[in-house]
């Protein structure tokens, strides 16, 4: 267990063997939870709004390809603008 202190501005730095074994980098956000006297941070993962919205219509299948060629890709586009 490694012990931290709480600097001024009630920062707390992370030991090297901790950020490593968590993966931890810099700009890596946290959600703190607070439990009684306990606290947690849990990595957080932030998307673009616009890509959430095009990764759930993968997920629901509305998308096309992969295509074997440039060509096919683009007769396809074609198709469904026509």
């Amino acid at each position: 267990m490694a012990v931290v202190i709480v600097k001024s501005h009630y920062q707390v730095t992370l030991p090297p063997q901790i950020r490593a074994q968590a993966r931890v980098a810099v700009g890596d956000l946290f959600e703190a939870k607070v439990e009684g006297r306990t606290i947690t941070l849990v990595p957080k993962r932030m998307i673009d709004r616009e890509l959430a919205l095009a990764l759930n219509e993968v997920k629901r299948g509305r998308v096309k390809g992969p295509f074997p060629t440039a060509q096919a890709t683009v007769r396809a586009l074609r198709r469904r603008t026509a």
